[in-house]
Parts: C-alpha cells; structure tokens; sequence
C-alpha cells in the first residue's frame, strides 16, 4: 500500500464506501418501482431520470471540478446523496411512497453524481501521480465494482425484502461513513487554472480539447453507443428476471445476485486488464471487450437459462472493466491537469449521454415489440462499433509527461 500512498488509499476506501451506496441503490430504486407500477414505460423512465443529469449538467460538472477544491465537491456531493435518501427513507416509513416521488428523488442523486464522479476522475492524477495510474484506477475500479455491482446488487436486493425505507436508510449511512474517510485526506486538490474564464469560455475549452483529439474524439462516441446499448438492457432486465410472471421468474435476492455475476467478472478484468492489454494491443483488446458487450447485451434474448446468462454477464463485465482502465488511464495521462474535469466531462457527455435515450428508446420499443428484441437489437449496435476501434496510433499528452509504454510499440 505504500507504493500508492496513504492519501490514496483514503480515496480508495471513499470510493468503495460511495460505490456500495450507489449499487444498493440502483437495485433499490427498480425492485421498488416495480411495487408501484409494471410498465416498461414507467420503468424505463425511472432509469432515464437517473441517468439525464449526465446528458443536462455533465459539461457545468467538468467546470466546476476545475474551479473549486475536488475533494470539497465530492465531499458535498456525498452529503447530497445522503440528505435524498434519508428524506425518501423517511417518507417511504410514513407511507407516502409514489413512483413519482422516485423520480424525484433519482434526479436529484444523478446531479450529485455527476459532481462527485467528474471531480473524482480528476483528483484522481494528483494524487496518485501520472506515472502509476494504471495502476491506481485497476485497483479503484476493483474497489468500486465489486462494491456496486457484487457486493451491492445481493444486499439491496436483501434490503428491499426487509423493507423500502430500510434499502434507502443504508446507502445513506454509507454515504456519510465515505465522506468521513475523504474528509481525512490532506492537501489542496485545485486544478493549475492558467488565466481567468467565464463558464461558457471554460466550457468551450474543455470540448475543443475534446474533439480536436481524434483518439479522444472516437472513443467517446464508441463509449456512447455501447452504453445506448447496455442501458436498454438494464433497463429492462427487471422486468424479464424478476416475479412469478417473468419470463426467468427469479425473486428479489436471487436477481441481485444474477447481477452480481457482472461486478465478479469487473473484479477479475480490473486486475487482468494490464496483462491483456500488453499481451494483445491495445487496438485488439479493445475490440475483444465490445464482443464480450455484445454477448452480454443478447443473451437474454437467447435464452432464459440463469446460469447461462450468468456465465455470460461474468464475461461481459470483465471486458467492461478491461477497456475502464485502458481508456481511463489514457485519458487522465493524455489531458492536462486544468482540463481535466471539463474534458472528462466532455467525454462523459457523449459517453453517458446516451444512457437516457437508451433507457426511453428500450421502453417505447418493448411496448411494441416486446422485451426480447430489443436485448437482440442492443447487440447489433454494440456489433456495430467495431470498425470504429481506433489503432495503437499515438496521440497528444501534456509537455514534459512521460511517453506511455504503448506508445513506443507498434501494436
């Protein structure tokens, strides 16, 4: 641990404390939604509140990562976060509960997010230094995955059967225990800013960067589709797995851990995804991780088997995590520090972006056609990408950084 420092791993346990919140959540927010409601539309839209604030406030995000103290805007985030969720806890306990009020309240957790996430991807090089970041994210995304989608999925999933305000009241604790681990860590983590800028200035700079770099440029439209994709997926995956109805007819627990299989297969990828990488290049390995999207978009519409589905779910989040740390850590390497949140941003805009109209584009269309083809559909666009990955080509990195290991291979 000493290698990465003790700062580091303050962030790292924050991290893993705000990601198991945010997997009890997400598990909480859907099992809950189908006990006032069992349409896909009405479902679907619960995914599209969650995910809006990434298409409506990302860019303001980014700017504010690079205005103020990154370590402050996670902490207030995560105390936003906290403030909803007992709110809604509260509320639920007093039996006023409502899709509605759902809405309201994943609104309200997405703007927190976009805040805590972009500044959190941006602190993230100066603390852990630009010489060891891939390093750094493989052990973090390890963290969060297994925290969000292993460990998170099961226990929200246990949450819910004991009771709606119990499945909210814990995530919030959680989010004020991840504050109080933050909270320790030293220091001043403002970004260098070089001169003084407006908002609408500081954003157009961010997004030049952005689309001036191809690199850059292509893969967050490769990010963007895929996420349309697997969030038609997700989206609906409640309805196709969970009750007596459903086409797989799994109960609340044994749904968060069919989910669960994804993060155990991040887990695996976050520490394999280095090897794989220098053993593949990166232009094949991040086409492998689209085939493994792929399948993990389509085999619902293969077959309702739970161990198939499973094994498959295990692959897929695996090529997930593999690209997670190449492209993050490349992209951290390759932007300069006082651009850093609104790039990122940028990325996430388009990347992210997209996770709404997947969601409403998934409900719209298995109200017509049913839920099957659209996990079939998700696939042929993930499909789709892949003669968009990019080759091993090298690209811009800020003066005086080290030349990236791949850069001095051709691959």
């Amino acid at each position: 641990m000493t290698a990465l420092g003790t700062a580091y791993w303050r962030l790292w346990s924050s991290s893993g404390l705000s990601n198991l919140a945010d997997g009890i959540v997400k598990i909480a927010l859907g099992l809950v939604a189908v006990q006032f409601t069992r349409s896909p539309a009405l479902i679907a839209g619960l995914a599209v509140v969650s995910s809006l604030p990434w298409l409506l406030f990302a860019l303001h995000a980014g700017v504010l990562a690079d205005r103020v103290d990154r370590r402050r805007a996670m902490l207030t985030a995560n105390v936003v976060r906290a403030s909803l969720l007992a709110a809604l806890a509260a509320v639920i306990t007093l039996g006023f509960g409502s899709i509605w009020l759902l809405y309201v309240v994943a609104l309200g957790i997405g703007v927190a997010e976009t805040v805590h996430d972009t500044a959190a991807q941006a602190i993230l090089p100066q603390i852990a230094g630009r010489d060891r970041l891939t390093r750094a994210n493989s052990r973090l995304y390890a963290a969060e995955l297994t925290a969000n989608e292993f460990a998170g999925p099961p226990l929200g999933g246990f949450l819910v059967a004991v009771g709606a305000s119990v499945a909210f009241a814990a995530p919030s604790v959680l989010w004020i225990v991840a504050v109080a681990a933050l909270f320790f860590v030293p220091g001043s983590f403002r970004a260098g800013r070089t001169r003084d800028a407006s908002v609408r200035e500081d954003l157009v700079e961010g997004l030049r960067f952005l689309w001036e770099n191809r690199l850059l440029r292509i893969l967050a439209i490769m990010v963007g589709g895929f996420n349309l994709a697997t969030s038609a997926v997700i989206t609906l995956f409640v309805l196709y797995a969970v009750g007596p109805s459903s086409a797989i007819g799994l109960s609340e627990q044994a749904y968060g851990f069919l989910l669960a299989t994804i993060a155990l297969g991040g887990f695996a990828g976050s520490f394999a995804a280095e090897r794989v990488e220098l053993a593949l290049g990166r232009s094949r390995t991040l086409a492998l991780t689209l085939f493994t999207g792929a399948a993990f978009a389509g085999i619902p519409a293969v077959t309702t088997n739970p161990y198939v589905i499973g094994a498959v779910f295990f692959l897929g989040g695996a090529g997930v995590m593999v690209w997670n740390v190449v492209v993050v850590s490349l992209r951290q390497r390759i932007i300069p520090d006082h651009l850093l949140g609104r790039a990122t941003s940028g990325h996430r805009l388009v990347a992210w972006g997209t996770k709404p109209l997947g969601a409403a584009a998934a409900g719209l269309l298995a109200e017509v056609f049913g839920l099957r083809p659209v996990f079939a559909g998700a696939a042929a666009v993930i499909l789709a990408l892949l003669p968009l990955t990019p080759r091993a080509a090298p690209t811009a990195r800020p003066p005086g950084s080290a030349r990236p290991r791949w850069c001095r291979r051709r691959r």
